[in-house]
């Protein structure tokens, strides 16, 4: 009988804070595709299996265009969704898609990311010497995770020094998940009226910096605002979130932190490895353009279908051990930043965060330990985009 899931799961288990809800891991084992039912009752597909996931995103034949898509809980039956606004290219197809990609490409390519990286380890560098000057306890969310991708990106983005506290806020607000509809969409107006401004100042005096390179040429001012949003979303959000949700998996598995920390060489597998388990950007979604034969299914024309990253990255076809941690692991390909030509742009930087900030925090402070029991630690609620922490009370012996 073929496996039915009704609504889309959210709910992590109680204890497991760090696996995919239970209902998807069990989806899984029924087979890597399950029959869907969005609200409203139009029927759809969800994809918990590595390799089908993967060949949805490497297929010309599923779209990533707004306008076609379903959500998986609210019901958007008889609504017209408008596509997606101009330069918010993750939410289209070829050739929109690479209009605003290709400008993009050689501004993170790996060795223009790796040259960032003396500018993160001072980052990096600063925020561990205020959190030790401070002492313990401290909430690493906000003196460590969330301030080094936030500096980086907006200086990447050319954002003044001070403006940096009320951007970050406005953004917190629409990002996290946590505020309410109306604070959400203010919050929101305010960060699309704070870039326009931004791509104006740039255009009219040019710095050195992504967005003012981007103003030399076509792009309108609509456009530069759309691309600034996705970067900021991208290159902000879901590394804050790894870093935080990272930590707090290490603490859980003291063996794992304590092989990182005696062994600066296991740190770019270690990377891999936490955004494999913990994938942190949870589900996306694609819409056949065409009927496409995929899993032995026919996926018809229209058809939205629900990628579920958490399990295709938990599946034991592809990983062995998939739900054990192991820094060690030798398994490249994993889809945390996806696959195709839609693959995360940013996730060479969001590497190098990630290289020079694990290894330096558990390096600094060696007694790293949870302040409060594990199911105190503050986490994001189930339905928010991002997966992650709004809160890890640590503490170290002084």
């Amino acid at each position: 009988m073929e496996h039915t899931v009704a609504t889309m799961p959210t709910a992590r288990r109680p204890g497991c804070p760090f696996d995919p809800p239970g209902e998807l891991i069990q989806a899984r084992e029924h087979g890597p595709i399950s029959r869907y039912t969005f609200p409203g009752g139009r029927p759809g597909w969800l994809i918990t299996g590595y390799d089908l996931v993967r060949s949805v995103l490497a297929d010309a034949r599923f779209s990533s265009r707004k306008e076609l898509m379903l959500h998986p809980s609210i019901d958007v039956s008889g609504m017209e969704i408008p596509p997606a606004p101009p330069g918010e290219f993750l939410l289209m197809d070829e050739p929109q898609h690479g209009r605003y990609r290709k400008p993009l490409v050689g501004k993170f390519t790996v060795r223009r990311m790796r040259q960032l990286t003396e500018r993160v380890e001072q980052i990096t560098a600063d925020h561990l010497d205020a959190m030790e000057k401070a002492g313990p306890p401290v909430n690493l969310v906000t003196a460590f995770a969330k301030p080094i991708p936030t500096i980086v990106i907006c200086e990447l983005l050319g954002v003044p020094y001070e403006d940096r506290g009320s951007f970050q806020e406005q953004v917190d607000s629409f990002l996290s998940g946590e505020t309410s509809d109306e604070d959400m969409l203010a919050a929101y107006t305010a960060t699309q009226r704070y870039l326009g401004e931004l791509v104006a100042a740039k255009r009219a005096n040019p710095t050195d910096d992504v967005l003012s390179d981007l103003t030399d040429g076509d792009l309108t001012d609509e456009e530069l605002r759309g691309i600034a949003l996705i970067l900021l979303a991208a290159g902000l959000d879901t590394t804050a979130n790894m870093l935080a949700l990272g930590t707090f998996a290490l603490l859980r598995n003291p063996a794992q932190l304590a092989a990182l920390r005696a062994d600066p060489a296991l740190t770019d597998r270690a990377v891999e490895e936490l955004l494999r388990y913990l994938s942190v950007a949870k589900t996306f979604m694609r819409t056949a353009l065409e009927d496409v034969e995929l899993g032995g299914r026919t996926i018809e024309a229209g058809t939205t279908v629900i990628l579920s990253y958490n399990t295709a990255n938990r599946d034991p076809e592809r990983f062995a051990d998939p739900h054990v941690l192991d820094l060690g692991r030798e398994a490249p390909g994993h889809l945390a930043f996806g696959h195709g030509i839609h693959q995360c742009l940013g996730q060479q930087l969001a590497r190098v965060e990630m290289r020079v900030a694990f290894p330096a925090l558990v390096t600094r402070f060696p007694t790293l330990r949870l302040a409060v029991p594990p199911e105190e630690v503050g986490l994001r609620p189930e339905t928010a985009d991002i997966y992650g922490l709004k809160s890890l009370p640590v503490a170290w012996d002084v």
